[in-house]
């Protein structure tokens, strides 16, 4: 292949193999490197003759072989890797050259590199992407923050590679520095969140309903079908028809209860946290897939507890408890969404990224993890200025319609001892947000007796009150 390539990419995981690909396919000419030489032979002897990708096996030979100004993409391990690899680039860049971070880096981590990097004259993007392995290949969503010139600048191959939607292409600008990357954690919360609410209402069709996992397939693509289109119910919906070749079992029944993270659940949760925007029901999907992790603890301890299973005939429930179990599922999805956009719009205020919650509901439309036409529902609002998405007139009108269902979904699931963490988490937080009453009046009460924290009156909102305490109350 004679001239220069369009983009280098760094980092040959699938990931990596997948977008270089990607980026062939339509036509653009592509440089890649990894750091195991053998992975880009091996990469570079499996695909097509005709596509424009070329391999390196130093660093420095890759930056060289790129057209002005250099646009290079790392898909490596988040964490001290992205440093190491651009401490290396450096030597080899030039001013105005693009790097772009498309690894689930923490912001915070962003937000240094994009200082440290513009400091030298050079520009950089961390760009959160989803739709995974496969979307990376037939047209991921892509959500780049950092320098808007630098954005401008690689727009046109990024709208090339990115998936469609009725809304466009799935990339836009999601603000400044690391807006991206922030984006990325808020859309991986309440993806966690929305897994959970799948599996909760899962549980209960398995061991209330006693429904074979094939059936709930079938319910799950109904529902898809009629309301909800969403990518993670079409997964589920999927998983659950396999069948493992060796005991001829449903494959659900032979993965192991356990379920892992990656960290950015727990980053949305920190995050939150330190933003002080509540987000129970995410933070009640990243305990739940804590408290999986002990297995052997949970065997121990069942075997000495009174609370067992209990499982009610399918005619007893049938048809009505499928249907609350929808409500549940569109309830959790309503609230998951509030609570991560909520974070984000207070993120954006705070750190100044100037981000668009339209621009970015329509990025994850298609191509992400979050794809599901509810994304389609909330694009019907107003949504500038938004601070929390249950402030909307129709956002909690449909909540109000759809809570006494999960009232009883939630009921229901305490009558024959199934944990359903997430969905009641959700059902608190909306129970909390429309109480114009909170017993936190006691609670600070209580803390300025032992702490002399104060508290303020409802006389007097603006000014800090004390206990007067005698001796005797000491």
């Amino acid at each position: 292949m004679d001239g220069k390539s369009d983009v280098g990419i760094i980092g040959l995981g699938t990931m990596g193999k997948n977008l270089s690909l990607n980026f062939a396919q339509k036509g653009l000419r592509v440089s890649v490197y990894d750091k195991e030489y053998g992975v880009t032979k091996q990469f570079l002897s499996s695909i097509p003759f005709s596509y424009s990708i070329r391999g390196f096996q130093g660093i420095d030979a890759l930056v060289e072989s790129l057209s002005r100004p250099r646009v290079i993409i790392l898909l490596i391990t988040a964490g001290n890797p992205v440093d190491e690899v651009i401490n290396s680039l450096i030597p080899f860049l030039e001013v105005g050259d693009i790097v772009i971070d498309s690894g689930n880096s923490h912001f915070k981590d962003t937000e240094r590199r994009y200082r440290f990097l513009a400091e030298k004259g050079f520009r950089f993007l961390g760009m959160g992407i989803s739709g995974g392995s496969e979307g990376a290949l037939k047209g991921p969503s892509l959500m780049p923050g950092g320098d808007y010139q630098a954005y401008k600048q690689v727009e046109e191959m990024l709208k090339k590679i990115a998936a469609k939607s009725r809304y466009g292409e799935c990339v836009n600008y999601m603000g400044e520095r690391s807006a991206g990357h922030f984006v990325k954690m808020v859309h991986n919360g309440i993806e966690y969140g929305i897994i959970a609410g799948i599996s909760e209402v899962y549980q209960v069709m398995r061991e209330v309903l006693l429904l074979r996992t094939d059936e709930i397939a079938t319910i799950f693509e109904e529902w898809n079908e009629l309301l909800f289109d969403s990518f993670l119910l079409r997964v589920a919906s999927i998983v659950l028809r396999q069948v493992d070749e060796l005991t001829g079992a449903p494959f659900i029944d032979v993965i192991l209860d356990v379920a892992e993270q990656k960290g950015t659940g727990l980053w949305f949760t920190q995050t939150a946290l330190e933003l002080g925007i509540p987000a129970i029901t995410i933070a009640a999907s990243v305990n739940s897939r804590m408290i999986s992790v002990f297995k052997e603890l949970r065997m121990r301890i069942s075997k000495n507890s009174q609370i067992k299973r209990r499982s009610l005939e399918q005619e007893s429930l049938g048809l009505d408890l499928i249907s609350l179990l929808k409500d549940a599922l569109m309830f959790v999805n309503y609230i998951a969404f509030s609570e991560g956009l909520w974070l984000l719009t207070r993120a954006s205020n705070e750190f100044g990224y100037n981000v668009q919650l339209d621009n970015v509901l329509k990025v994850w439309r298609k191509g992400s993890i979050l794809e599901s036409s509810f994304i389609d529902y909330l694009l019907l609002e107003d949504l500038g200025g938004l601070g929390c998405l249950i402030e909307k007139e129709n956002i909690i009108k449909n909540l109000n319609l759809l809570y006494e269902n999960v009232i009883q979904v939630s009921s229901i699931a305490k009558r024959y001892n199934i944990p359903i963490p997430v969905i009641d988490s959700a059902i608190n937080f909306y129970l909390s947000i429309v109480s114009e009453k909170l017993p936190a009046n006691l609670v600070q009460a209580i803390r300025d007796w032992f702490g002399y924290h104060g508290f303020y009156r409802v006389d007097k909102p603006n000014q800090v009150f004390h206990f007067e305490k005698g001796e005797a109350d000491s």
